[in-house]
C-alpha cells in the first residue's frame, strides 16, 4: 500500500510577503522605541528642573536658618534666663519669622512651591534649635510634596 503524501507548496511570493511583514514589524518597533526614548528624555529634563527648584528652596531655608541661628546665639549671650532669652529673640526677630511659645516658624517660596519650616528653640541652658517641620507644598497648598 502506498502512502499518499500531499505536497503543500507556497508560491514564489510567500517569502517576499514574510520579508515585508518582518520589515514592517521591525520599523514599527523601532519607531515605538524612539518615541519612548524621546519621552523619557523629556521626563528626565522636567525631573531635573523640579529637583533643582526644590534644592534652591531648601538652600534659601537653610540660609534663613543660619541667620536665625546667629540671632539666637547673640540673644543667648546677652540673656541670663530662659524668659529673657525668649524676650531678646522676640525683640530682634525679622518680620517674616513668627515666634509662638518656644517655636519659630518661617517659610520660603519660589512662586510654585512653598517650604514651610518650624523649629523648636531649645532651653536657654542648651541653646540651639530642633526641627519640628520641614514641609514642601505645591502652589495651591493642597499637595504635600515631601515632609
Amino acid at each position: 500500500m502506498k502512502k499518499r503524501t500531499s505536497a503543500l507548496s507556497f508560491g514564489p511570493g510567500a517569502s517576499s510577503l514574510i520579508l515585508i511583514f518582518v520589515v514592517l514589524s521591525m520599523t514599527v518597533l523601532g519607531m515605538l522605541s524612539l518615541l519612548s526614548a524621546r519621552n523619557d528624555r523629556g521626563l528626565s529634563a522636567r525631573s531635573i528642573q523640579v529637583v533643582q527648584a526644590q534644592y534652591a528652596l531648601n538652600q534659601k531655608a537653610e540660609e534663613r536658618l543660619a541667620e536665625i541661628g546667629g540671632l539666637l546665639s547673640e540673644c543667648r549671650q546677652t540673656a541670663d534666663s530662659n524668659e529673657a532669652y525668649l524676650n531678646h529673640i522676640r525683640e530682634r526677630l525679622p518680620d517674616d519669622v513668627t515666634l509662638e511659645g518656644n517655636e519659630l516658624s518661617y517659610s520660603v517660596t519660589d512662586g510654585t512651591r512653598t517650604l514651610r519650616c518650624r523649629l523648636y528653640i531649645n532651653d536657654f541652658s542648651t541653646g540651639g534649635t530642633t526641627w519640628l517641620l520641614h514641609s514642601l507644598t505645591s502652589e495651591t497648598g493642597d499637595e504635600t510634596i515631601w515632609n
